[in-house]
């Protein structure tokens, strides 16, 4: 709690709150949205907070509800600041350097090794997903990036001659019977 509070303390002295204007800063996150809007999924953190216990902890509603809201008051944190630091590099994207160092800056530099290896995993991951940088392959689709391209090549070719000999019937599938 005093480490909440001394992060409450430092976003105030920083000046965040002033772009909220007249309205109640109580009632508002750092970017002007009622803080009901904003929310993580409760099935999830559930699950997050049931898994990091052991299995004869139980966990009342509230503290449940409790820590949801810390995570989202963490989370506008350490978004604001890495916004900050991405602003005065004149920078219009959040990098994952930025958030490290907003981190860093905000005090939770001991988290910045287990990030790190959090962030290697993420993008191993992502070269590996069907939707990031391993698209073609031989995976899921089965064929070669050279493959599909040939492939693509001979689909028009039989459209395009399909259309000129005016033929609107379906080209042959191998193993159908006339």
């Amino acid at each position: 709690l005093n480490k909440y509070v001394l992060l409450t303390e430092y976003r105030a002295s920083r000046g965040r709150n002033k772009i909220l204007g007249k309205l109640d800063p109580a009632s508002m996150d750092v970017v002007g949205r009622a803080k009901e809007d904003v929310s993580l999924p409760k099935a999830t953190m559930t699950k997050i907070i049931k898994e990091m216990l052991p299995r004869h902890v139980r966990v009342a509603r509230d503290a449940q509800d409790l820590l949801v809201e810390c995570c989202v008051e963490f989370i506008n944190l350490i978004s604001s600041e890495s916004n900050e630091i991405c602003s005065r590099e004149d920078k219009r994207t959040i990098a994952p350097e930025h958030v490290m160092k907003a981190l860093e800056v905000l005090g939770f530099g001991d988290y910045l090794e287990e990030v790190h290896l959090a962030l290697e995993e993420h993008r191993r991951e992502a070269l590996d997903s069907p939707k990031g940088g391993a698209r073609w392959g031989k995976d899921g689709m089965g064929m070669t990036e050279e493959e599909a391209v040939a492939e693509q090549q001979r689909m028009f070719a039989e459209a395009r001659e399909r259309m000129l000999s005016g033929s609107l019937s379906t080209p042959k599938q191998e193993g159908d019977q006339a």
